[in-house]
């Protein structure tokens, strides 16, 4: 039998997938010119990677995650 994922692995988890996906959301904006033009892109990566750590929050979203991505309690 498998042993169940401890909340702070689960959380590291839960943020780098996050990270992720702001990530490969802001990556066509950082693939230009890097330099100045580029703090928009930085600004717009971090809008993403809140919404959507406030969108994992949600119960819908919880129900959806594998079981080891899921918050215990």
């Amino acid at each position: 039998m498998r042993e169940p994922v401890k909340e702070p692995t689960r959380r590291l988890l839960r943020t780098a997938l996050q990270t992720v996906f702001a990530l490969l959301a802001a990556l066509p904006l950082l693939a230009d010119e890097p330099g100045v033009a580029d703090v928009p892109a930085l600004a717009a990566m971090v809008a993403v990677a809140a919404a959507l750590s406030r969108l994992m929050s949600a119960p819908a979203v919880e129900r959806v995650l594998p079981s080891w991505l899921r918050r215990e309690g």
